[in-house]
């Protein structure tokens, strides 16, 4: 067999060219050259969609109707409904949210020019919370919801349609925070399988519902649901200071720290703890954030590695009243946007994906006859 250098999963390989997004290049993290940290003060998360897929940020008449598509695009076509129903109950969320993208593809295709592509974008951002919290309410409470709402912010309709009453205006700003955090991410492992999918000239469904599957993989997606689950196991800061030494004497492998980009620590953390620190205040909860803290100090002081997006996102939507398995569907909710921004990238100037591998097999053999063997 011959020598081969472990590649790490192509880290720090170079494998395409885009305008959408910096990371960890010492630019910071940036939309289309707009810092992530003036995005989450000031945008909405409708914003940043409209930037991520047009390429620009909106004017206020653009936007109105921007927004004006989104709330059209909330709408179940009956046949998906019906698919809804009949999927069982104790399925995943992101297997619902994968059969739902290709099932609409069936129903709304792709045209062979692409030229609908900007429509189905819209389409998707706008559906994706209806399918979710459709197939939530039929299987757990057994009725059907509309689509009709209050509310003309994507965010505001999820927690709206989940909770059955309008939110607070702090938690539709952390909606719209948490949104645009997670909107975009350059070649992530789930924005590569739609990049690759968009290179071989498959229509949009496919290569958001290829994102979606990778998404599933707790490598990439899930940090956030594992999270929770651990803050949740202790019940003080020095119960968690405790339980967590003793996880790391078990290696036990600990989610939501460390990035294979950032180095020293990942700058949407900054902004997504603060809003964490919030909720918890809103809510008077006392333990949960500490408890936080307690198990990324311990993480910083032993392992130098830092809490990313998930850790705290974990805990902000918790905060809300959001199902812990409901989280990384949110993520698809929001990096649609990128994950489409892609795709359209890709098209613009495309090119077949396909890397070769170093064979590391045995060498030539000659074919022994079966009665031989």
């Amino acid at each position: 067999m011959k020598d081969t250098k472990k590649t790490g999963g192509l880290a720090g390989i170079v494998a395409g060219r885009s305008a959408i997004c910096t990371v960890g290049t010492g630019h910071g993290l940036n939309y289309r050259g707009y810092d992530i940290y003036d995005l989450a003060q000031n945008a909405t998360f409708e914003e940043v969609a409209y930037l991520l897929t047009k390429g620009e940020l909106p004017k206020p008449k653009e936007l109105a109707q921007y927004k004006q598509e989104l709330i059209l695009a909330r709408s179940l076509p009956e046949a998906l409904k019906t698919v809804l129903k009949t999927l069982p109950k104790n399925s995943n969320p992101m297997d619902i949210m994968r059969t739902a993208c290709s099932t609409l593809g069936c129903l709304e295709q792709e045209t062979s020019d692409f030229s609908n592509q900007a429509e189905i974008i819209t389409r998707l951002l706008g559906i994706f919370p209806s399918i979710l919290l459709y197939w939530h309410h039929y299987h757990i409470n057994g009725k059907e919801i509309d689509t009709n709402s209050t509310q003309d912010s994507i965010g505001g309709y999820f927690l709206e349609k989940l909770h059955g009453k309008a939110p607070n205006e702090l938690w539709i700003k952390a909606m719209h925070v948490s949104l645009i955090l997670y909107a975009e991410h350059e070649f992530n492992a789930s924005t590569f399988a739609a990049r690759i999918a968009a290179s071989t000239l498959s229509d949009i469904y496919s290569a958001i519902t290829a994102a979606i599957g990778v998404l599933r993989g707790p490598l990439h997606g899930g940090a956030n649901e594992a999270a929770m689950e651990l803050i949740s196991e202790f019940s003080s800061p020095e119960n968690a200071t405790k339980g967590i030494f003793e996880k790391l004497e078990n290696k036990a492998k600990i989610m939501g720290f460390g990035h294979r980009v950032y180095v020293s620590n990942d700058p949407r953390n900054i902004v997504i703890k603060e809003w964490s620190r919030k909720l918890a205040d809103d809510c008077k909860n006392t333990t949960i954030f500490p408890i936080s803290e307690a198990i990324e100090k311990v993480m910083w002081d032993e392992k130098k590695l830092f809490p990313n997006l998930d850790f705290y996102s974990a805990s902000t939507y918790h905060f809300m009243g959001i199902p812990t398995a409901y989280f990384t569907p949110i993520f698809i909710m929001s990096r649609t946007a990128g994950w489409a921004a892609h795709v359209v990238e890709q098209r613009g100037d495309n090119k077949l994906i396909r890397p070769n591998s170093e064979y590391i097999g045995p060498d030539n053999r000659a074919y022994v006859a079966l009665n031989e063997r």
